[in-house]
């Protein structure tokens, strides 16, 4: 993984932009994502009676499931920061579900760094826009504006 120093990441505030690989979203993964948090509505699990019961045509991703997956792209994907010792998930300041995953469906992330703030020495808050994209689709399957502390030595 490509790693930058401090300064270079701080002054790539604007510029930096980045998009990831593609991830199958299939049925197993959103049954394994159902388990974990106990949301087994038919939607995402019952493949019959989401085709025919619901709009989409069968089962559709959590959207958490697609949010979830941020963390996976922004670790196969931005850069890391020299002398970084752990990142964290600050939060996020905005979140948008625009178009239903349907299982089956392959993902990728964009990312493009928003700010990079240095909130006191060791602790940098990145701010990113990031659109999660669906293979074949005129519209994202989300936005968001996410935020992320690293710890550097």
């Amino acid at each position: 993984m490509e790693k930058m120093k401090l300064k270079d990441i701080m002054a790539a505030a604007g510029t930096l932009e980045k998009t990831s690989d593609w991830v199958m979203v299939d049925q197993d993964l959103i049954n394994l994502f159902a388990d974990a948090t106990h949301d087994h509505q038919f939607i995402h699990v019952d493949e019959e009676r989401a085709k025919t019961q619901t709009p989409f045509g069968g089962t559709i991703a959590h959207g958490f499931l697609s949010l979830s997956l941020l963390s996976h792209f922004v670790e196969t994907t931005l850069p890391g920061i020299e002398g970084a010792v752990m990142g964290i998930n600050y939060g996020l300041d905005k979140v948008r579900f625009l178009m239903p995953v349907p299982s089956g469906s392959r993902l990728r992330a964009h990312f493009k760094l928003v700010e990079c703030t240095e909130r006191k020495p060791g602790e940098i808050l990145n701010k990113y826009e990031v659109t999660v994209e669906i293979e074949n689709s005129d519209k994202p399957a989300l936005i968001a504006e996410w935020l992320g502390l690293t710890i550097v030595k």
